[in-house]
């Protein structure tokens, strides 16, 4: 596959004044093309375009993470392990069953409300056909995380009957996922054709009680 990268001619180190806080200067940089690819896509965005939003070069750009290609990969795994270290804080393994259920429904709901630039990077990975996911294996080790903590709780659950036997985690985290997802990433079309605000506080109240109470029904023994 032909590949997008912009590359410099010559390499570089990095601006003098920049050196001394390298992880902030990468964090800024991050920052900034979490803007550029939400805006433009992968294809569209240019590293010209990150280096003008925070004054720096396209050559202390590439000083920090290589290629277009590779920043995008990063981008990914900071917006992923975002909501996946956020999970881990919550220990759910600590929680009653069904508390720890809700607990995590809704705030699978609020993130991705709150987070649309999560949303609109996934969507355009899913263009790209997971191309970029595919790269990463600190992504495929933070997700199945959250599949092991849903796992045990889904367990504990069980035995104490007040969940049903053989439910299978990543169909869990599907069902919980899709909706929350669903309603971001189509909420142009959908509050268009269907002429409602997605945004509406009431409306997303109403939404959030919704999926809660549809997991929890499908759960319970």
């Amino acid at each position: 596959m032909n590949s997008t990268s912009e590359r410099p001619a010559t390499s570089s180190t990095p601006r003098k004044g920049r050196k001394n806080n390298p992880e902030k200067t990468r964090e800024n940089i991050l920052q900034e093309a979490i803007v550029e690819f939400v805006q433009q896509g992968l294809s569209g965005a240019r590293v010209d375009a990150i280096a003008e939003r925070i004054d720096t070069s396209k050559r202390m750009i590439y000083y920090y993470f290589g290629s277009k290609e590779q920043l995008y990969v990063e981008v990914l795994e900071k917006l992923y392990g975002d909501i996946r270290n956020t999970e881990a804080r919550m220990n759910l393994t600590a929680l009653e069953p069904r508390e720890a259920i809700r607990r995590l429904v809704e705030f699978t709901f609020d993130h991705h409300d709150q987070n649309v630039d999560f949303v609109r990077i996934v969507s355009i990975e899913n263009i790209h056909n997971a191309e970029y996911v595919k790269q990463s294996d600190a992504i495929k080790a933070m997700n199945s995380n959250i599949l092991e903590a849903l796992g045990a709780t889904l367990r504990r659950g069980a035995e104490l009957g007040v969940f049903r036997e053989g439910l299978e985690p990543l169909d869990v985290h599907l069902l919980i996922n899709s909706f929350s997802f669903y309603r971001v990433s189509n909420r142009h079309t959908f509050s268009e054709i269907f002429q409602i605000e997605l945004s509406d506080e009431a409306v997303k109240q109403r939404h959030r009680a919704m999926i809660c109470e549809s997991v929890l029904r499908y759960l319970q023994a």
